[in-house]
């Protein structure tokens, strides 16, 4: 599978929000976006064009591949599935996206960033209704357990990130037992719970062309 190799505050520059994607530095005083809130490249703080309609529909997607760390082919495959589902596409897109399983570990809270929860995943480190998953994008249902190998040292790693993130709320869809470190999904992940800066109808428009 590819993967994204250039400097990831580059990313939050270009869209000029943040997209936590280097977990605790993005709220400390050393992120990039703090010091210097204008698009990358020798010419990003002197061109401010106007966008487009097909501009600033590219921006959307391009904004929320970023935030879930998703390549286009990929993001394309979650389009297609939450275009074949019965409701408001833009929503169903927004719900699949969540329910993957790095996604889910960040919101528990478990790691600091997506790309944190990737590896957790790809390193064999989590149970799902007590087997191993080590696919990221797996996508979690209603009744789910999750739960963490028992190694003393992810303990502590896991415990360690709820204590530094313990001012971040876990959305009303994971219930976590901080103690057991185990968690269960009660119910499908909707747009409010995501809490996106994301205007997913413009994706939607985007691929309808």
């Amino acid at each position: 599978m590819g993967r994204r190799i250039e400097p990831v505050c580059r990313l939050c520059r270009r869209e000029g929000i943040k997209l936590f994607l280097k977990g605790i530095r993005c709220s400390g005083d050393k992120c990039a976006i703090e010091r210097s809130n204008q698009p990358p490249g020798m010419h990003g703080g002197t061109r401010r064009l106007k966008l487009s309609d097909y501009g600033m529909q590219l921006r959307e997607k391009q904004k929320t591949k970023k935030i879930y760390g998703l390549l286009e082919r990929q993001f394309r495959v979650f389009f297609s599935r939450a275009a074949r589902k019965r409701g408001v596409t833009g929503e169903m897109l927004i719900s699949l996206l969540e329910r993957r399983l790095d996604n889910v570990l960040y919101r528990l809270l478990f790691v600091s960033s997506r790309a944190e929860a990737r590896q957790l995943v790809n390193h064999g480190n989590v149970l799902v209704n007590g087997r191993l998953v080590n696919i990221v994008s797996y996508l979690v249902k209603p009744g789910d357990k999750i739960e963490l190998k028992k190694k003393e040292s992810l303990i502590n790693r896991v415990k360690a990130n709820l204590e530094m993130l313990q001012d971040r709320s876990i959305p009303g869809w994971l219930v976590l037992d901080k103690d057991l470190l185990e968690a269960k999904v009660e119910r499908m992940p909707t747009k409010a719970d995501a809490g996106l800066p994301v205007e997913e109808s413009l994706i939607i428009e985007l691929y309808s062309k």
